[in-house]
């Protein structure tokens, strides 16, 4: 039984991280500003409130954790604050001593080995193109980090996302840093599936200090 912390536990990814690492009998604490309604909480997940962007918070909520897993995205209220909360958490990280997975984006993967970014396409999305350049920049830091650090991080298919939910399949393909598509072109990956592949890393590291992406 591992200690698990998921920051942004309440969200699309996070809520599914936070639900498959109970399953597994892990120890959760799901950290968010606002806690989900009594009805929708796990038995035997510790719920947390408030904002990680404050110090003081971010390192209450990560000590005693062996794994820390970042899920937040850089929208809405967090719009610029996920790059610096990450990079904080690299930091608590390399003092404290815990794993540290991140959930990125998309958009940094290559469209073919040596090729460009999806985020960089002319054909991006420009509404979600300020989100998958800040999620990049975490990708950044984290290759950057002190040696010490034991990271992973996990990109989920280029159409992932709670606009295309799907049921929990049990399986996942990896890939490195190219995003995977099946043979009529299409990347997915259910919020269950990724849940699982993060939660699997955790519990068998394959993917130490390096990026990783999953899909179907």
């Amino acid at each position: 039984m591992l200690r698990i912390t998921v920051i942004g536990g309440t969200g699309y990814a996070g809520a599914a991280v936070v639900s498959q690492a109970a399953q597994r009998g892990d120890q959760v604490r799901s950290v968010s500003r606002q806690a989900p309604a009594p009805a929708s909480q796990l038995s035997g997940v510790a719920y947390m409130t408030g904002s990680v962007t404050e110090p003081v918070f971010l390192e209450l909520v990560s000590a005693e954790s062996d794994v820390v897993i970042s899920a937040l995205s850089p929208r809405g209220a967090m719009a610029g604050q996920v790059r610096p909360v990450n990079k904080r958490l690299i930091s608590l990280s390399d003092r404290l001593g815990f794993g540290l997975g991140v959930i990125l984006g998309g958009g940094s993967l290559l469209t073919a080995p040596g090729g460009p970014r999806l985020v960089d396409l002319p054909q991006f999305p420009a509404p979600v193109k300020a989100e998958a350049l800040e999620m990049a920049g975490v990708l950044e830091d984290l290759e950057a980090s002190p040696a010490g650090v034991d990271w992973f991080g996990i990109s989920p298919a280029s159409g992932f996302g709670a606009f295309a939910p799907g049921p929990t399949l049990g399986h996942y393909r990896t890939g490195t840093n190219v995003v995977l598509a099946d043979q009529n072109g299409n990347s997915y990956i259910s919020a269950g599936d990724l849940a699982l592949a993060v939660l699997d890393e955790v519990h068998h590291p394959g993917h130490r200090r390096e990026r990783f992406t999953v899909a179907y």
